[in-house]
């Protein structure tokens, strides 16, 4: 086995599957009696134990889940995990820079998952890496994930859009839904390990505001994290499946309380282009070129608060509601 890249502890906060569910399903970070530091939860979610003397072509790991009300993993989760698992068998000069993942069944939230990762190719420059997360048996997730060492090229990037109102000036999730007392609106308002604060009207309870299939938000993490550049990777795929698909849902007036309503993330790419840090505001903007056939497509820029272009992603999604 590869030598395992350094693990990182935990710091203190500095504050209060076959689908992916999407924040209409799930939580992030558990429920509200084994959470009480969402920033040592998450990174002891990507803090995985190496599986020893495993006898197959796989190097394994495995990880915890995260407790939720719905029992479900979220989708955000696996992802981070599943390439957290890909780094620790990759060279530490190679840095990720592109991931390609399909959500194949539910996970269960109250279970272990094993990580198998599978060396694809290790060239002078680039190495791939597939990893399966696997519970009973069965793959949840399957991804590939590419790696690169550093060189210099051609820059250019889309600019970081104008007139964004500052984090400071919007509301938190906690503002807007920690006086209900219902299990998945406490663990929204309280136990995510990243603040997310909407641009335009947040659809938690109702769709108001814009109807344009674009939704935007600034995030970063609750309390700060290690300088392990792969942790900030890695958290980063976490934290991109929040709200991604609600670019798809503005334009149909649907809120994620719709009745009836079914979503799920069906697929997810990401690519990094530059160092990023979570725990400094991040803004994340979204659009949605299409949705049919019961399924909507979105993309996602996601740019540091110097308005560098730091990654983008996307994802498309099923999207099921009630039939008149």
């Amino acid at each position: 086995m590869a030598e395992h890249r350094p693990r990182a502890t935990a710091p203190r906060a500095a504050g209060p599957s076959g689908t992916s569910e999407s924040p209409g399903e799930e939580t992030a970070a558990g429920s509200s009696d084994s959470v009480t530091d969402p920033t040592a939860a998450l990174l002891g979610l990507l803090d995985l134990s190496p599986a020893e003397g495993a006898q197959t072509d796989e190097e394994i790991f495995v990880g915890t889940s995260a407790r939720q009300p719905s029992r479900r993993v979220f989708g955000g989760q696996v992802l981070a995990q599943s390439l957290i698992a890909a780094m620790r068998t990759v060279e530490p000069t190679r840095d990720v820079h592109s991931m390609h993942g399909y959500f194949l069944r539910a996970g269960d939230a109250d279970k272990p998952i094993t990580f198998g990762v599978q060396r694809l190719r290790d060239g002078r420059s680039f190495s791939a890496r597939r990893t399966h997360a696997y519970q009973n048996g069965v793959p949840i997730l399957s991804m590939i994930a590419s790696f690169q060492e550093p060189d210099d090229g051609v820059e250019h990037q889309d600019p970081m859009p104008a007139g964004v109102p500052d984090p400071e000036d919007l509301p938190t999730t906690a503002d807007l839904l920690g006086g209900f007392d219902h299990p998945v609106a406490r663990a929204w308002a309280y136990e995510r390990p990243f603040d997310i604060r909407h641009i335009d009207a947040p659809l938690y309870l109702t769709n108001e505001g814009s109807k344009e299939p674009r939704n935007a938000v600034w995030m970063r993490s609750l309390g700060p994290m290690p300088d392990d550049p792969d942790l900030h990777r890695a958290a980063l795929a976490y934290a991109s499946d929040y709200t991604l698909l609600e670019s798809i849902l503005r334009p149909h007036g649907l809120s994620w309380i719709q009745p009836g309503m079914s979503v799920a993330s069906l697929d997810h790419a990401m690519w990094w282009h530059r160092p990023v840090r979570v725990d400094e505001w991040l803004l994340y903007v979204q659009s949605s070129p299409s949705a049919s056939g019961a399924r909507g497509l979105a993309a996602g820029r996601i740019y540091n608060r110097g308005g560098e272009l730091v990654a983008s992603v996307a994802q498309e999604g099923m999207i099921r509601i009630p039939r008149d």
